[in-house]
Order: structure tokens, then C-alpha cells, then sequence
């Protein structure tokens, strides 16, 4: 291992969205190969892989809904959360708050959180 390996600081996240923004953009990069925009990568506490094992433990307790995960993935893929005074978005607004509440507690619980 070299010393520029051993002395990082790995960054904790400051919310549970900016956990659920950087597993699809992490995820989205990986996927395409090649698409370089020049940014160095942020050493985080967690792996994506972590994320994602994560979120699928709290489907399966029941703790996120399928209703959920869809408001999640719709509005990650827009790159923005939903806004809960505009009025086409704001059941989606209510389920991701939820949602994220949910996230912050488990990450909160793992020390991925400031």
C-alpha cells in the first residue's frame, strides 16, 4: 500500500440525498465506461455496493415501499428531488420525504452522516 492509499479521509455525506444522488450518479458512471468529465472522486465512507444492500434491506423490512423506490428512481433520474408546492409533485414530495427520512436513520445508524 502506498502512503497516498493510507491517509485518507473518507467524506461523510450530509444528508440522505446526497447519499441517494451519488449511488445513481456513482452507478451511472460506472455503467458508462469512457465518460470522463475530468472530476476526481470523493472518497466516501461507504461503497456502492453498501448503498444498494442498504436500500434493499430496508424494502424487504418494509421500512421503503414500492411507491417509495419509484419516487425515488423518477426523481434521482431528474437529478432533483420533488417539490411539494408544485402541485403535480407534491404526493411525490410527501413519499420522498418519507423515504429519505428513512434513508437518513439507517445511514445515521452506520456513521455515514455528519
Amino acid at each position: 500500500m502506498t502512503e497516498s492509499q493510507t491517509n485518507y479521509v473518507a467524506e461523510k455525506f450530509q444528508n440522505a440525498e446526497q447519499i441517494w444522488f451519488w449511488f445513481l450518479y456513482s452507478k451511472s458512471v460506472r455503467n458508462d465506461i469512457g465518460m470522463h468529465n475530468g472530476r476526481t472522486a470523493t472518497r466516501r465512507v461507504c461503497e456502492l455496493v453498501d448503498v444498494e444492500t442498504l436500500i434493499t434491506k430496508l424494502y424487504l423490512s418494509g421500512k421503503l415501499t414500492d411507491a417509495q423506490l419509484a419516487i425515488m428512481k423518477e426523481f434521482g433520474d431528474r437529478h432533483r428531488a420533488p417539490h411539494q408546492y408544485v402541485w403535480r409533485e407534491n404526493h411525490a414530495a410527501a413519499l420522498w420525504d418519507a423515504a429519505m427520512s428513512v434513508l437518513e436513520d439507517a445511514a445515521r445508524e452506520k456513521g455515514w452522516l455528519d
